[in-house]
């Protein structure tokens, strides 16, 4: 379900359930014993997908069934987001296809995300598909998202092809399929050459009262979802 490769100082994680990536209960438990690996390795990581599909979200088997495992699910993919935004070492994530709702605020909780171009989605769609959208994800989406776009994005679930999603801020780079690969691992080697203190030091400065509001928004969420 998920593959962790360490080459040199660059670990890549890759997430294939052999359909859409679904963020599961196992699917983010996994993720976080990957990025533990990735953190004890001192590795700036890669975050993929397989082929065509980066990840579609939630499990929504899980989520339509609501209750308990419900809840659990979304905070602990809202804390994974929060981990990725606050890790010790640079992260990319190599966009490999759709990015649908918290497949989207994942990458946009990398550091640098490089996406393919085709025909592919990349969309926050929970109004589009009856849910108010988080609070957790407003506030992902406020601090990458460009504002005319960010309005277009959570209000009105727009679709954005992966162009687009670079004008918007989903994505900093866009490559073909075949160049994925090598585009994010340049951009791992590049970041591999920072001062790896200096860059968490700055990250923890730019981010913390981000961080704060995120924290406070997944708490505040976690909570109406327990009581409903």
């Amino acid at each position: 379900m998920v593959g962790y490769e360490l080459h040199g100082s660059v670990a890549t994680i890759t997430m294939d359930d052999g359909k859409v990536n679904a963020l599961s209960a196992r699917m983010l438990q996994t993720l976080g014993e990957a990025l533990d690996r990735a953190e004890t390795d001192r590795a700036i990581v890669v975050l993929t997908g397989r082929p065509g599909i980066f990840s579609a979200g939630f499990d929504l088997q899980t989520l339509r069934a609501g209750g308990a495992e419900a809840v659990q699910m979304l905070k602990a993919g809202f804390e994974l987001a929060e981990r990725l935004l606050s890790f010790p070492t640079p992260v990319v994530v190599a966009c490999s296809g759709h990015a649908i709702a918290m497949g989207s605020f994942l990458v946009l909780s990398a550091d640098y995300r490089v996406g393919v171009s085709g025909d592919f989605r990349i969309t926050a769609n929970e109004v589009a598909i009856g849910l108010t959208m988080p609070r957790a994800a407003i506030e992902i989406c406020r601090q990458r998202l460009a504002p005319a776009q960010f309005n277009r994005a959570v209000l009105l679930a727009e679709v954005f092809s992966p162009e687009d999603a670079v004008k918007a801020g989903f994505l900093d780079q866009v490559v073909g399929p075949a160049q994925l690969s090598t585009a994010s691992a340049a951009a791992a080697h590049r970041l591999a050459a920072l001062d790896l203190q200096a860059h968490l030091s700055t990250k923890q400065r730019v981010r913390s009262t981000f961080l704060r509001e995120l924290r406070a928004a997944i708490e505040e969420d976690d909570a109406d979802l327990t009581r409903q």
